[in-house]
């Protein structure tokens, strides 16, 4: 059985309760696990206007009671203008050349991690991923142009990528995750790479993306060459365990008691019965209101699961309709 660590990023503000119920999640569902369960804390420094720290207190003393470790690091190059990239910046603080698996705070872990079959050796990240980018202009580069011109520029072997079984200028024919995931056998060789792809890309982005938007989805464009040039990919992890029966990245309360499976749903409300956690995530107006309250049951009750619609555009507009869309 492999050991490994586990790392989510952790800050004041809505991910520190997000974070909180991923530990509780995770000791529930891996007694047993034998690595370290980290948050990786960004320190206050001047990429920050404010103290980005888990203040002390009540969730901050339960985070400790889970057995989390509080990892700090610092922000060198990203920071408070595009937090996605703690997830980059984070890595080099975790220990050298043990392997590790990052999530995104706003996930819940529902079985048992080890497992998962992970080779380590072969870095992979989530697949339950929409064509978000590139966004293609009418009269301007395709799939192909633009992604190969960004392979060109890293020097990541470009064919090697694509999936050949995708018809050509199709999204899904190149290799584009959720970073809501991703793993590998050294957190530093992965996270210095990671940091200079996407500064690469961010500060000397070749012509085929010049019209592109770049943020939020910085992470997730350099992503894809990271995993490649590991020799990593979208087949290194069989499906079904994360975003699975092991993990849900239910990123909004909405979408979750809008779709999850009732099982998935009854986890969850078995974590947050102890009046002490209880009064901690009520502190958070979204998690009291689709917890605690009515949103979640109204937001569930708009949908019928065994025909949910096709696509996740349909499931928001719903539940911004009827005024249960937010975070």
């Amino acid at each position: 059985m492999n050991t490994f660590n586990v790392v989510i990023v952790g800050q004041a503000g809505r991910l520190q309760y997000e974070a909180l119920l991923f530990a509780l999640s995770f000791r529930a569902t891996n007694p047993t696990f034998k690595g370290k369960l980290y948050i990786a804390e960004p320190a206050a420094n001047d990429r920050w206007h404010f103290d980005p720290r888990i203040p002390d207190g009540p969730l901050r003393d339960m985070l400790h009671e889970q057995g989390v470790i509080f990892l700090p690091f610092e922000n060198k190059v990203f920071g408070e203008y595009y937090p996605n990239a703690n997830k980059i910046e984070c890595l080099t603080a975790l220990p050298k050349d043990e392997p590790f698996v990052f999530f995104d705070t706003d996930t819940l872990i529902t079985g048992d991690s080890a497992s998962v079959p992970f080779d380590f050796d072969r870095p992979s990240a989530s697949l339950n991923v929409t064509g978000t980018w590139p966004e293609i202009e009418l009269y301007g580069p395709g799939y192909t142009e633009i992604w190969h011109s960004i392979y060109d520029l890293l020097g990541v072997d470009f064919t090697a990528s694509l999936d050949l079984s995708q018809p050509d200028e199709y999204w899904r024919r190149y290799s584009y995750f959720n970073a809501g995931f991703f793993y590998y056998k050294c957190p530093h060789a992965f996270g210095k790479r990671y940091l200079e792809f996407a500064t690469t890309i961010r500060d000397m982005p070749p012509k085929a993306i010049e019209c592109q938007t770049l943020y939020p989805w910085l992470d997730q464009i350099s992503l894809p060459l990271v995993l490649q040039s590991f020799g990593g990919g979208r087949d290194a992890l069989p499906q079904g365990y994360l975003d699975g029966k092991i993990s849900t990245h239910y990123r909004y309360l909405a979408l979750f008691f809008a779709t999850a499976p009732d099982e998935k749903i009854e986890f969850l409300m078995s974590l947050v019965g102890d009046n002490k956690v209880k009064k901690i995530l009520k502190d958070y107006e979204p998690f009291k209101k689709f917890i605690f309250q009515n949103a979640g049951k109204k937001a569930r009750k708009l949908f019928d699961q065994t025909a949910l619609p096709a696509s996740e555009r349909m499931i928001r507009k719903r539940l911004k309709n009827h005024k249960l869309w937010f975070r």
